[in-house]
């Protein structure tokens, strides 16, 4: 089970779940990371759910087109939408408000 922290507003929270998780729709149904991450359309147009990953990046895929078009040049600075990824490992990410 992949271990994901998210730090938000000088906290971490830190849980497992399960292996090929979306975090988005986890949060949606209330489940972890729910309330600690936050997210809109869970689609790839809002761009609400950005965050910088910390940690795990080289077991993400590359980006998608979505992605590349809501994040464009902070792509570079390791910013990813999790309702684009599905987690297969270990990921520490960062959300700023």
């Amino acid at each position: 089970m992949p271990r994901v922290t998210i730090h938000k507003r000088g906290e971490a929270f830190t849980d497992d779940v399960a292996d090929d998780s979306n975090l988005v729709v986890r949060a949606g149904i209330r489940k972890f990371p729910w309330p600690h991450l936050r997210y809109g359309c869970g689609m790839g147009k809002c761009g609400k759910c950005a965050c910088r990953v910390l940690s795990g990046s080289e077991h993400l895929p590359v980006p998608n087109w979505k992605e590349e078009r809501v994040l464009g040049e902070r792509l570079a600075a390791g910013f990813r939408l999790p309702c684009q990824l599905w987690i297969t490992h270990d990921i520490e990410l960062a959300q700023d408000d």
